[in-house]
C-alpha cells in the first residue's frame, strides 16, 4: 500500500467517525423505527394465533408468492448481505463464491426435498423421519439435530447483529459488543413467543421487500459511480485491494496451498447440500396449503434470491474499489460491516445523505438478523416442543395448549445459549459462520431425509447412525479446526488445539454421515415396513393424505 493511499484512508476515518457521531441521534431513531415497526407485526399477528397450526405453520394460510418471499427473506441472511458483501471486499473471486454456492443450494431443494417433505410432514423434519421408523428415539435425533443445526446458525446472525448495532452507537469495547448481542436475544425470544410462524412469517416478508430495495438502490449507486461500466468497476476494486489481477482470479483466499483447495472443495460441498438440510428452511414448506404451492413458492424465492445474488457482487466489488480493504478491516477484521461502510461512502461521507443511508442500510440489515434468528428459533423450539416433549416425553398424551407452552420455553433457553456463544463468536465472518451450519445440516439431516424418502430398506438405526454420526463428526472436527483456534481470526486467537486443518468439515462428515445411514441400514436386524414406505412414497409422490 502506498503513503499516499494510508493517508486517504485515516482521512476517510476520520471523516467517517466524526459523520456518524454527529448524526448519532438521527441514526438511532432511524434504527428504532424500524425495529419498533417489526414488533408491531409481531404482536398483530400474535393475536392471531390460536391454535399449534398457527404457532408452528402459519395456519398454512401463506400463498406461494408470499411464502416465497418469506424464505427468501428467510435465506437472505445477515451472512447475505455483511458476510459476502465483506467477503467480496477483502478476497475478490474467492469471496464471490459465497453467492454461487447459495444459490445453486436451491436447485438441491426445489428438486430433491420441497415437494415431497410437505406431502409427508406436519410441523417439523421429525414428522417424515418417524413415519416409518420408530417414533422416540428417531424424534428425538431429529430435535437434537435441529437445535444444534439452528444454533449454529445463530451464532452467524448473533456476530452480524454485534458489528452492525456496534458500528451505528459507536461501541469499541467487548462489553458492549457483548450486551448488544444480549439485545438480540432478548428481541428474538419476543418474536417468537409472540408472533410464533404467522408473526414471523410477515416480518420476513416485510424484511425481504427492504431488503431488495436497499440492495437494488445501492448496487445503482455503485454503478452509477462508474457510469454503469463493470470494467471500470472491477479494475479500480483489484487495483485498489492491494493484489492487482489477482483480485479477480481464484486463488487469493482458496487455492494457495492444497490444504486451502481442499477447503474450498469442502466449502463448495456444505454451500450446495446443506440448504435442503436446514430446519428454519424446512418448516417454511408447511405453511402454504398444498404441494404445488410448496413448489411454487421455491420457484419464487430462486428468483428473489438469484437477483439478490447478484447484487451482492456489485456491493462486494463497490466496497473494494470504493472503500478498500485498510478501512473495511479496521472497522472489523472479518469485513463484516463492508456493507453499511459502503453505504454510508454513498450517501455522502461526513453530510446528513450519508447518515441517513447508514441507518436505513444497517436498519434494514438489523431486521434481516432478527427475522433469520426468529426463524431459526422458531424450527428449534417447534423440533423440542412437538418432537421430544410432546411424542417423547409426553408419548403424544401432551395438548396442544401445553405442546406451545413447552416451545414458548425452548425459545427462552435457546435464546439463552445464543446469546452466550455469539458473544463469543463476534468477530468472525458471519459467511463462513453460515457455512458451518450448512455443514452440519448436510451431514446430519440431508442424509436421513433423502433415505427416508426415497430408500425402502432405511431403518431405525440407520437413521440413527446417520444423525448422530453426522453431527458429532462435524461439530467435533469444528472444534478442532482454525475456526476455532490457532489463528489470529479464530474465536480463541490465543490458544490451538487444532488438528484439523480445513475451517470446513463438509468433505469429511456429509459423505460421512451418508455411508452411516447405509451402514447402519445394512446391519440393522430391524426388518424395514415395506408398507409404510409403500404409504409414505405414495404421499410424499402425490400429496394423498397430507396435512
Amino acid at each position: 500500500m502506498s503513503a499516499a493511499y494510508s493517508t486517504h484512508t485515516v482521512t476517510q476515518l476520520a471523516a467517517t467517525a466524526s459523520s456518524t457521531t454527529e448524526h448519532r441521534p438521527l441514526i438511532i431513531t432511524l434504527f428504532a423505527i424500524f425495529v419498533a415497526a417489526t414488533l408491531a407485526i409481531t404482536v398483530w399477528a400474535g393475536r392471531q394465533t390460536k391454535s399449534a397450526s398457527d404457532f408452528y405453520a402459519g395456519g398454512r394460510q401463506f400463498t406461494a408468492f408470499q411464502n416465497g418471499l418469506a424464505v427468501s427473506g428467510d435465506y437472505m441472511s445477515a451472512a447475505s448481505f455483511l458476510g459476502i458483501a465483506g467477503a467480496i471486499a477483502l478476497f475478490g473471486y474467492d469471496g464471490f463464491l459465497y453467492s454461487i454456492g447459495f444459490l445453486v443450494a436451491w436447485l438441491v431443494a426445489l428438486l430433491l426435498v420441497a415437494e415431497p417433505l410437505r406431502n409427508s410432514g406436519r410441523y417439523t423434519m421429525g414428522d417424515v423421519l418417524a413415519y416409518r421408523m420408530r417414533q422416540r428415539p428417531v424424534r428425538t435425533a431429529a430435535g437434537v439435530s435441529t437445535i444444534i443445526v439452528s444454533i449454529f446458525y445463530l451464532l452467524a446472525q448473533m456476530a452480524g447483529a454485534g458489528v452492525l448495532v456496534a458500528l451505528l452507537l459507536g461501541i469499541t469495547g467487548d462489553m458492549g459488543k457483548i450486551l448488544i448481542v444480549a439485545l438480540v436475544g432478548v428481541l428474538m425470544i419476543l418474536y417468537v413467543t409472540i408472533g410464533g410462524m404467522k408473526g414471523t412469517t410477515w416480518v420476513q416478508m416485510v424484511k425481504a421487500v427492504l431488503l431488495i430495495a436497499g440492495a437494488l438502490l445501492m448496487t445503482l449507486m455503485v454503478l452509477w459511480k462508474f457510469d454503469f461500466n463493470v470494467s471500470d468497476l472491477l479494475g479500480t476494486a483489484a487495483e485498489k485491494s492491494g493484489h492487482g489481477s489477482a483480485f479477480l482470479e481464484p486463488g487469493l483466499k482458496y487455492g494457495a496451498t492444497d490444504v486451502s483447495k481442499l477447503d474450498f472443495i469442502s466449502l463448495g460441498i456444505a454451500l450446495v447440500l446443506g440448504t435442503a438440510g436446514l430446519p428454519h428452511i424446512l418448516i417454511r414448506f408447511y405453511t402454504v396449503p398444498t404441494a404445488k404451492a410448496a413448489r411454487k413458492s421455491v420457484n419464487w424465492a430462486i428468483g428473489i434470491i438469484g437477483v439478490f445474488y447478484l447484487m451482492t457482487i456489485a456491493l462486494g466489488f463497490g466496497a473494494a474499489a470504493l472503500i478498500g480493504p485498510e478501512e473495511i478491516i479496521a472497522k472489523n477484521p472479518a469485513g463484516n460491516a463492508a456493507a453499511p461502510q459502503l453505504a454510508e461512502y454513498l450517501g455522502g461521507l461526513g453530510t446528513t445523505g450519508g447518515a441517513v443511508m447508514l441507518a436505513v442500510i444497517s436498519a434494514v440489515a438489523f431486521a434481516t438478523i432478527l427475522a433469520v434468528v426468529a426463524g431459526l428459533t422458531l424450527a428449534s423450539s417447534s423440533s423440542f416442543a412437538h418432537d421430544i416433549y410432546a411424542n417423547v416425553i409426553r408419548k403424544g398424551k401432551a395438548t396442544e395448549k401445553e405442546e406451545m407452552r413447552a416451545a414458548r420455553w425452548a425459545t427462552v433457553a435457546i435464546g439463552v445459549v445464543s446469546i452466550a456463544l455469539g458473544a463469543m463468536a463476534r468477530d468472525l465472518n458471519v459467511a463462513g459462520l453460515v457455512a458451518l451450519a450448512f455443514a452440519v445440516a448436510a451431514s446430519a439431516n440431508l442424509p436421513t431425509i433423502l433415505y427416508s424418502l426415497f430408500w425402502k430398506r432405511f431403518t431405525t438405526q440407520g437413521a440413527l447412525w446417520s444423525i448422530y454420526g453426522g453431527l458429532a463428526s462435524s461439530v467435533l472436527l469444528v472444534l478442532f479446526s482454525p475456526v476455532v483456534s490457532g489463528k489470529a481470526s479464530s474465536m480463541f486467537p490465543d490458544v490451538d488445539f487444532a488438528w484439523f486443518p480445513l475451517e470446513n468439515p463438509g468433505l469429511i462428515s456429509i459423505p460421512l454421515g451418508f455411508l452411516l445411514g447405509w451402514v447402519g441400514s445394512v446391519l440393522s436386524k430391524e426388518e424395514p415396513d415395506k408398507a409404510k414406505y409403500a404409504e409414505l412414497e405414495v404421499k410424499s409422490l402425490t400429496g394423498t393424505g397430507a396435512h
